[in-house]
């Protein structure tokens, strides 16, 4: 073949190409269908939970899972006491060197948000609940001034809170002796819905935000917005 031809064929070949395949690529462009990859690099962004369904501008996730501890006042604290409740979870342990004591501020600014609510509650999960017992959650809490009756920071078995953390809410928790304290986890909040369901915005692109970032103000401002809205 003379490379005339080739050449022929070559050209072809990309007109064929810009045809078909560039006016998709502009249509996701332009409709913000694009993926962001820091979004699928993060642990914390892989909620994969079924019977998703829209509502105004927020996204209603499946409910989440049943639980069963004890709070910083050794008292049982299972779902039920979060029934007809807007509430935020965490995954937090007391010793932990780095990023719980600015989830924790941030957390006390939800707090004082909400203090005369009574259908707002947080719950902070230990993911060292050997240390953690409720007197030194209690120590804890007092050392945020926490004053809300619906504030229950919990432990429990280990196990359970890690499988609560990783499998229930897909917030990402773990032991580790390379980290800080031993544990390494998400900064991730999630929001819980009065009928017991993960609940979040929906973000510039279109998509579910799913969690919201405890360790900037920009996350706990969006938090505190949307909690208002679906109180």
């Amino acid at each position: 073949m003379s490379k005339k031809n080739s050449y022929l064929g070559l050209s072809v070949i990309v007109l064929i190409f810009a045809v078909i395949f560039i006016p998709r690529i502009h249509d996701r462009i332009v409709n913000g269908n694009t993926v962001d990859n820091n979004r699928s690099s993060d642990p914390s962004k892989t909620f994969e939970a079924p019977k998703v369904r829209s509502a105004g501008d927020m996204t209603i996730f499946s409910e989440v899972p049943s639980f069963t501890f004890i709070n910083q006042n050794n008292d049982t604290i299972t779902n039920a006491n979060y029934k007809n409740k807007v509430y935020v979870v965490e995954f937090f342990f007391s010793t932990c060197p780095s990023i719980c004591p600015i989830m924790n501020v941030n957390m006390e600014k939800v707090q004082d948000a909400f203090a005369k609510r009574d259908d707002f509650g947080i719950a902070s999960f230990s993911i060292d609940p050997t240390y953690d017992t409720p007197e030194i959650l209690k120590a804890y809490a007092d050392g945020y001034n926490v004053t809300h009756p619906n504030w229950n920071f919990l432990t429990g078995d280990k196990a359970d809170v890690l499988k609560l953390s990783n499998e229930g809410f897909k917030i990402y928790a773990a032991e580790s002796d390379e980290a800080e304290g031993g544990f390494e986890h998400s900064g991730m909040f999630a929001l819980i819905n009065k009928d017991g369901k993960v609940t979040s915005r929906i973000d510039e692109n279109g998509n579910p935000l799913i969690y919201y970032d405890g360790l900037e103000q920009d996350g706990i401002d969006m938090l505190i917005e949307d909690i208002k809205k679906i109180l």
